[in-house]
């Protein structure tokens, strides 16, 4: 793995017991210092392993259509085990459980973080979309985002504001709006696939600093991906950037949620996702 993408590095799993049949998967896996946060790995890169590990099932079913990932804990910086189990499959859909676990103080596993999803067969079927992705300028145009030493996972991201950038001074002057939308791709480029399309869903900071001008603890607590393309029409994105965007909708007693899209260049939706984020005073 010395020259495989960084985002490759840190998603690499390692079973550590044959499978039964139907039976909970367990792999090892580490946090990579190329995608450390403030504190603990970016939660995307998280939520990417623990699909990885659904991705690694050799009695996986079908091509992911929904995933919703829990920060249970903070992840320290080290190995973890990933466990996926189906927990039912039908003729077309299959419904997953899955864990990553640390070792707590006293050596025992405890949960960091839960999820389930769903994987399914897709069939040709009449299809539109009613969100639309926003005119823009193509992200050639764009200037690249100049990202600070820290966090690192900022680096691994060419990411070109439309709007709603970072603000430049927190100041504490409320905006009307936490509205961010910009283009992003992997950096170095590498080509989309389901676990770097959910990571990207967690590409935006907190909505809460936008709207506020205020630079206060904050983080997931839950997150939700929705794909709506298949492997083909990721595959066909190639290496190019995408377009994200994302807005919050209620700041309430120290939680708010979020809901973001994601388009390809192309303007064809991809995913839709929604989180739940703590932020303090």
């Amino acid at each position: 793995m010395v020259d495989a993408h960084p985002f490759d590095r840190a998603i690499a799993l390692e079973p550590l017991t044959p499978v039964a049949a139907g039976g909970a998967l367990r792999l090892r896996g580490a946090t990579s210092p190329d995608y450390a946060n403030m504190v603990g790995p970016y939660g995307g890169i998280t939520v990417a392993q623990a699909l990885q590990a659904i991705m690694l099932h050799p009695d996986r079913l079908g091509e992911p259509i929904a995933f919703t990932g829990n920060f249970a804990a903070a992840m320290a910086d080290g190995p973890f085990v990933a466990e996926a189990r189906p927990a039912r499959t039908n003729r077309s859909t299959q419904h997953w459980v899955v864990t990553l676990l640390q070792s707590d103080a006293s050596g025992n596993e405890a949960a960091v973080f839960t999820a389930t999803a769903v994987t399914a067969l897709r069939r040709q079927t009449w299809g539109a979309a009613e969100t639309l992705m926003p005119a823009a300028p193509s992200a050639e145009e764009l200037p690249r985002v100049q990202v600070p030493p820290r966090p690192v996972w900022f680096s691994r991201y060419d990411m070109r504001w439309l709007a709603g950038a970072i603000p430049r001074e927190w100041d504490g002057a409320e905006r009307a709006d936490s509205q961010t939308r910009l283009w992003v791709r992997d950096d170095p480029p590498r080509s989309l696939d389901f676990p770097s399309l959910a990571a990207l869903c967690d590409v935006f900071y907190p909505r809460a600093w936008l709207r506020r001008a205020r630079l206060a603890p904050a983080g997931t607590v839950s997150l939700t991906v929705y794909f709506h393309a298949d492997g083909a029409a990721l595959a066909a994105s190639g290496n190019g950037y995408v377009m994200a965007q994302a807005r919050g909708q209620r700041f309430f007693h120290g939680y708010f949620d979020q809901s973001g899209q994601v388009w390809s260049a192309g303007g064809e939706l991809l995913a839709t996702t929604h989180q739940v984020v703590y932020y303090r005073e």
